[in-house]
């Protein structure tokens, strides 16, 4: 691809929270929420996206003019090594990633084992996904890292995994719960990955491994692989509440977001 692409004036068309995209799947602003006394998350500093490998020079370019200060990439070594994220020539953002795997083999991606994928087995094995994150060491290692990334750094952020809606989307709860944003509002945001106007990116970097991995699957089961259900969340929730007794003790114990931390983040991003 010419460099001399780069200097075209960015495609900021937006459907709704949506910037519409050529190669990234779920590119998101997650700000604008209200909070108690009459504040909202801030916009223009939250993003969240699935992975850039197939990201085209204009998108490339949306991202430089977002200015970007920090990435937080939620995959782990062998999803980063299998698609390496293109970046504009004058990327200069901070790349926080762990050193080694974050999660198994992603449903939505194939493995674990051979099986017809109905939508109940889609369903059930998503809902594994959720019941595990809790207890993640990687997992617990990098919301950690994504806290203090918002706490230390100015400038806008940008979290993401491979599909941008599971380890993303539950990244992006957290913070939203943190900032005071009302539960419902959280779900909604959580459930808005569904309505991506992108999905034929994911499903163009994600079925033909699932489609060797499982043949032929139906509409629902696919959904419930490359799309979210509100109970996807709720488990999450669940799981943490009952081991923790609140989303607040959890944070504060397992995620070192303590009060004063609270308040700091509150404090920078909500206007």
């Amino acid at each position: 691809m010419s460099s001399d692409s780069f200097g075209q004036a960015p495609n900021n068309d937006r459907i709704g929270p949506f910037y519409v995209t050529q190669g990234i799947h779920n590119l998101r602003d997650y700000g604008g929420y209200a909070v108690p006394g009459a504040g909202r998350v801030r916009s223009g500093v939250l993003f969240r996206s699935g992975q850039h490998m197939e990201a085209s020079d204009a998108d490339l370019a949306l991202i430089d003019a977002l200015d970007i200060r920090t990435v937080i990439d939620l995959r782990g070594t062998s999803e980063r090594a299998g698609f390496p994220c293109r970046r504009h020539p004058k990327f200069t953002a901070q790349v926080i990633a762990h050193d080694g795997e974050t999660s198994n083999s992603p449903p939505h991606e194939g493995g674990g084992g051979q099986v017809v994928m109905t939508p109940q087995k889609a369903r059930e094995r998503m809902l594994a996904v959720y019941t595990r994150m809790p207890v993640n060491p990687a997992m617990l290692a990098m919301f950690t890292r994504y806290f203090n990334a918002l706490d230390e750094n100015d400038g806008g952020s940008l979290v993401h995994c491979f599909a941008g809606k599971d380890r993303t989307g539950i990244a992006v709860a957290l913070l939203l719960h943190t900032l005071g944003v009302h539960h419902d509002d959280i779900v909604a945001e959580f459930l808005l990955t569904n309505d991506a106007p992108t999905r034929e990116i994911l499903e163009r970097q994600s079925l033909p491994r699932m489609a060797a991995h499982y043949g032929a699957i139906a509409p629902e089961a696919l959904h419930n692989l490359m799309g979210v259900l509100s109970e996807y969340i709720d488990t999450y929730m669940a799981e943490v509440t009952r081991d923790h007794g609140s989303l607040d003790t959890y944070l504060a114990t397992q995620l070192g977001v303590d009060g004063p931390k609270k308040e700091r983040l509150r404090t920078k991003l909500v206007a």
